[in-house]
């Protein structure tokens, strides 16, 4: 890929944006559109572009396995702690409007974590996935398949 610099060239530039757009859209979607699952997709696309730009094993090494695996877990966590904790203040599960001081403070607090967990999980379940496609998907010391 060292014969094709203005492909690197360009990734280098716009990857940056496009992990910031993802950010945008991440913290954005409470008020508006976008939220956690269109994140994770534009933040997975990022580091998408970046495996086929720079390799995947350099992707790989940006992004390990088991990072990956605690993203995915911790997105799933997440979610449903948000849940549990509407419950244990009193409320429904995924009632958000107990986690604030006011019911809107709440509902702002509580849909902001929510879409942060399911972005997480979406990121690292995409970038999983695309892991896996390249054949580069591969658990060290695991004994993985």
């Amino acid at each position: 890929m060292r014969a094709k610099p203005v492909l690197r060239v360009s990734a280098k530039l716009l990857i940056p944006f496009i992990l910031l757009f993802a950010l945008y859209v991440q913290f954005h979607g409470d008020f508006g559109p976008g939220g956690g699952f269109q994140a994770g997709v534009i933040f997975a696309a990022g580091f998408i572009l970046y495996a086929l730009i720079f390799g995947v094993s350099n992707a790989q090494a940006a992004l390990p396995p088991a990072s990956r695996r605690w993203l995915m877990g911790g997105g799933v966590l997440l979610y449903a702690g948000v849940g549990v904790a509407g419950m244990l203040a009193g409320g429904n599960y995924l009632d958000y409007s107990v986690l604030g001081e006011t019911p809107t403070g709440g509902q702002h607090l509580g849909v902001f974590l929510v879409e942060l967990g399911v972005g997480m999980n979406v990121f690292a379940s995409v970038a999983t996935i695309f892991f896996v496609f390249a054949g580069r998907d591969v658990r060290r010391g695991e004994g993985g398949r």
